[in-house]
C-alpha cells in the first residue's frame, strides 16, 4: 500500500517538534499516537479539507487521538516548506524544479477538472437535454427575482391602501 512507503515519527519534549524516519533507533520508545498514510494524505491533513482524508481511510489514527489531533493541528499551524526540506535532500536547485513542476501540475489538474466539469455541464445541458443550459438557468431565475420584487411591491401596495381605507 502506498501508506507504507514512509513512515515518520513525530515526537516532542515540549520545547522542539523532532520528524524522524520511524525505521530509526527512536522506534523503541513507544509512540503515545501514531498517524499513518501515504504523502499526499498526510500533506492534505495540513489544508483546508484536514477531514476528508480520516472519513476516506487515506489516513489512520492510533493511540491517544488528542495527542494525534494536537500534533496535526501544529503542523498545520506551522505550514512546513516542503520544498527547503526537499532542498536538504537533493538540492535547491532540483528542489526549486521539482516544486515549481508540482506546482504547475496542481494548477493544470484544477484547470483541466474546472473544463471538464463545463464541458460535461454543456453536454448534458445540450446534447442529452438532462440539464438546463446555464445561461437558460440564469435568465429563468433573473425572471424568478424580478417577478419576486414586482409582487412584493404590489404587496406593499395593497397593505398601504388597505390601512388608507381603514383610517377613513
Amino acid at each position: 500500500m502506498v501508506r507504507d512507503i514512509l513512515s515518520l515519527r513525530v515526537s516532542s519534549n515540549g520545547v522542539t517538534l523532532d520528524v524522524t524516519l520511524a525505521s530509526t533507533a527512536s522506534d523503541a520508545m513507544p509512540a503515545d499516537a501514531a498517524i499513518t498514510g501515504g504523502p499526499l494524505a498526510l500533506l492534505a491533513l495540513t489544508g483546508a479539507a484536514a477531514q476528508a482524508p480520516l472519513q476516506r481511510g487515506e489516513v489512520l489514527i492510533s493511540g491517544d487521538t488528542h495527542i494525534a489531533e494536537q500534533f496535526r493541528e501544529l503542523a498545520r499551524l506551522l505550514r512546513p516548506d516542503l520544498e527547503e526540506e526537499l532542498s536538504l535532500w537533493v538540492g535547491d536547485v532540483a528542489a526549486h524544479r521539482l516544486a515549481q513542476l508540482a506546482r504547475l501540475g496542481g494548477s493544470f489538474g484544477r484547470k483541466a477538472a474546472h473544463t471538464s466539469l463545463e464541458n460535461l455541464a454543456e453536454y448534458l445541458g445540450h446534447e442529452r437535454a438532462d440539464l438546463v443550459p446555464r445561461n437558460e438557468g440564469e435568465g429563468f431565475l433573473r425572471e424568478v427575482d424580478a417577478l419576486r420584487e414586482a409582487v412584493d411591491r404590489a404587496q406593499a401596495r395593497l397593505e398601504l391602501l388597505a390601512r388608507r381605507r381603514g383610517a377613513s
